[in-house]
């Protein structure tokens, strides 16, 4: 896959107004409560990054690394667990921030292990890409910025083997 291969599937514009969008939801949400966000690394660096710096209240920010996917383009369906080290999150307003939901396997591990293991006041589940057509749990984000339809996407953090994570829109590669 080459840069100029893709087709832009979101511009950097429209991935910025969304954030605002989602934003301005969670702000009236949680108020000025505070929040603890678990950013997924790496996919959702990009993401979570722009997307704290339009949340209003007092929030920490932890970060987790999973994935789903070894080499290639489909997810292996087995959820591994690079580093998933967390503070105590009883009593705490959790915001997980994911990149893409696809599947739903990586989700659905992440939010069973907090469920297990803590008390949480809250836990929302915030993901900036949406592929129902993927879906093989019944796990759904309370959250999302685009719904996606069967395509696998590159750029704003997504990555294909390492690369694309840098650009500043989201694209994909046309099959014909």
């Amino acid at each position: 896959m080459k840069i100029n291969e893709l087709k832009v599937l979101f511009t950097e514009e429209e991935i910025q107004n969304k954030i605002k969008e989602l934003a301005e939801a969670m702000n009236k949400y949680y108020k000025n409560e505070e929040v603890t966000t678990i950013c997924v690394l790496k996919g959702a660096v990009m993401f979570a990054t722009d997307l704290v710096k339009n949340l209003e209240m007092p929030l920490k920010m932890e970060f987790i690394r999973l994935s789903s996917y070894g080499t290639g383009t489909v997810s292996t369906g087995k959820v591994h667990a690079v580093d998933i080290s967390l503070p105590d999150l009883n009593n705490k307003n959790v915001l997980i921030i994911e990149d893409i939901i696809d599947t739903g396997h990586t989700a659905k591990f992440l939010m069973d292990f907090i469920n297990n293991n803590f008390k949480t006041k809250s836990t929302k589940f915030c993901s900036l890409l949406d592929k129902k057509i993927s879906r093989v749990t019944d796990i759904e984000p309370d959250y999302y910025g685009f719904d996606i339809d069967d395509k696998f996407v590159v750029g704003y953090g997504l990555d294909f083997e390492g690369y694309f994570r840098n650009l500043r829109y989201i694209g994909y590669k046309e099959i014909v």
